[in-house]
């Protein structure tokens, strides 16, 4: 049998270029040459050089097309007694299953770390035309979901098929359709794979870790598919929707329905679908590929980047947006910068679908620390922060510990950090004329603007107790807001930045001087013009200020040192010789 196997090995190699074309161009003219079709089959490896693949792989899809309708659907059907003894019968199993052998090899060319980019590209097409044509017009989908488990499955780069994939295959609708279908199957396959895995680890408790590298490597490349595929359009950008196929995807429930029922003229065939219910299909497909995949392990780097985006790309094309409830509750319940990355899904999840999140200002109040004014996602959370406090029916406690805790926090943030504070009291304070008297109060009435605290701090005895000048009762570390005791305290941390070494911060902190409660006669400052600053920002807007007066440097002498010994009177700054050695 070794034998044998050499010799064919042996004339394989013997092939030229030209001898494989002429092997191909027989197939095509008769079917004397059918054993043509097997040897050509042996080129189509990833060992093989990439002009023979090709050769062969045009040979053989001209060959296969023409007959693509008349195969049976798969090489295990049985044919019937009558049919079984027939010798067309027969060939066309056997042609069923060469086909199933060159579509195996197809795939192991694709996904081949030898193979070049060229061909993977010429072997994609291949297989996206088996896709449309083998299923008489309609979507063959085993085949392209067989493409697509290849593809996320294989030690190549998703990156390069993607690129194809979204060139050429992801615009027509069908394609994407089929994805969506694809990637939730994948998922529930993982999921069970994480079942299995968590009962083994408990089995065992020295299990390797390469489960867990490819479980994460098969998550990031699922994200990568699923963020490339281009969104559902909406009914009124898109009426008429472009098919691979050809065809209009057949209605899945169309197969179940009577006979009887399906009576209807060629324009009112079942079968035919409107730009409405395709839409609605694609959501609904969408939805399920999403919310299945965010049930996942999610590994910290794709956990970032879906809350990063989750909200442009994600929940304007859900079909029930609050299905993402779970998800975005639990990632604001985590803290740090998770939190402060979920806050923009979760923010349009209230304000838009009604959805009813008890503990919101609990978590949003423990999420101002000093470093989320260094963080990455700053800018569009100091946003949402003056979003969530717009609303004029906020209880004074509440508008109270925020102003307080935020300029609490302008002592130890850089000084871009507080000129947005200064924003954002200078419009807390503007909403929410009963929190005033935290920039001024005279001492009689100190203790009539405690009573609302009172009532939502139970730890405290209720007795009028009268405040003692140059104490802070605002405690910084308390993390519920109604406890902070915000509303006998003061904005003294402001009347320090006064005094702040930036000059624009100084100079900022002048617009809390003015009567906020007055209305007309003020406007709320736009966050966005001071969320995104910096050091770089401020240096910038400082360089192209124009100063009317500067201050000119005069000297009666010129200056042989930095200091004179007039400058530090009865001060020595010699250094001793010993010390001074290297």
């Amino acid at each position: 049998m070794a034998s044998i196997l050499s010799n064919k090995q042996k004339k394989k190699d013997k092939y030229t270029l030209k001898e494989l074309k002429s092997l191909g161009n027989d197939l095509l003219i008769s079917r004397s040459h059918i054993n043509n079709l097997p040897l050509l089959l042996t080129f189509v490896t990833p060992e093989s050089p990439p002009q023979f693949v090709v050769e062969s792989l045009l040979s053989l899809q001209s060959f296969f097309t023409p007959l693509l309708s008349q195969l049976p659907s798969t090489s295990s059907s049985t044919p019937s007694t009558k049919t079984k003894d027939d010798p067309e019968v027969v060939f066309k199993a056997w042609l069923r299953s060469k086909f199933d052998e060159f579509v195996k090899l197809l795939l192991d060319v694709l996904v081949s770390q030898q193979s070049e980019d060229d061909l993977r590209g010429i072997v994609l097409g291949t297989l996206m035309e088996f896709v449309k044509l083998l299923n008489v017009g309609r979507f063959h989908s085993s085949i392209y979901q067989r493409v697509l488990h290849a593809i996320i499955h294989s030690e190549v780069d998703v990156e390069i098929f993607l690129d194809i994939l979204t060139s050429k295959y992801f615009k027509y609708i069908d394609v994407r359709y089929f994805t969506y279908i694809s990637m939730e199957k994948f998922v529930k396959t993982l999921e069970a794979s994480v079942l299995s895995g968590d009962r083994m680890a408990t089995e065992n408790s020295e299990a390797e870790n390469d489960p867990k590298e490819s479980l994460e490597l098969s998550v990031r490349k699922l994200y990568q598919v699923l963020s490339q595929i281009p969104p559902p359009e909406k009914q009124a950008e898109k009426s008429h929707h472009e098919m691979w196929s050809g065809s209009v995807f057949a209605d899945e429930s169309s197969s179940e329905k009577p006979k009887k029922k399906k009576k209807k003229t060629e324009e009112q065939d079942s079968t035919l679908l409107s730009p409405t219910t395709i839409s609605k299909r694609m959501k609904l497909k969408f939805t399920k590929a999403w919310i299945s995949f965010l049930r996942l392990p999610l590994p910290l780097d794709v956990y970032k980047e879906v809350l990063a985006s989750i909200h442009q790309t994600v929940i304007p094309h859900l079909s029930n947006p609050t299905m993402l409830c779970d998800f975005l509750t639990k990632s604001y319940d985590i803290g740090g910068v998770v939190s402060v990355m979920a806050l923009s899904s979760l923010f349009i999840l209230m304000t838009q679908h009604g959805l009813e999140y008890p503990n919101f200002y609990e978590k949003l109040y423990a999420l101002l620390v000093p470093s989320v004014f260094v963080a990455k996602h700053r800018a569009k959370f100091l946003q949402l922060l003056d979003a969530c406090l717009k609303s004029s029916m906020l209880p004074a406690y509440l508008a109270a510990s925020f102003t307080k805790k935020l300029s609490r926090l302008s002592l130890s943030i850089p000084p871009a950090g507080s000129l947005v504070i200064t924003a954002l009291i200078y419009n807390l304070l503007r909403r929410n004329p009963t929190i005033n008297h935290l920039v001024q109060e005279t001492v009689e009435n100190a203790n009539e603007s405690n009573a609302e605290a009172d009532e939502h701090n139970e730890s405290q005895p209720k007795t009028s107790k009268k405040r003692k000048l140059g104490i802070d009762y605002f405690n910084n570390q308390e993390s519920d807001p109604k406890k902070s005791g915000a509303l006998k305290s003061s904005l003294w941390e402001i009347d320090t930045l006064r005094h702040h070494y930036c000059p624009p911060v100084s100079r900022f902190v002048s617009s809390l001087e003015t009567d906020l409660t007055i209305r007309a006669k003020t406007t709320e400052m736009k966050i966005e013009d001071f969320s995104s600053g910096s050091y770089a920002t401020i240096f910038g807007d400082e360089i192209r200020r124009r100063v009317k007066q500067v201050p000119i440097a005069f000297y009666k002498a010129i200056p042989t040192s930095l200091f004179e010994d007039s400058d530090f009177p009865g001060w020595t700054f010699n250094i001793p010789p010993e010390e001074g050695k290297c």
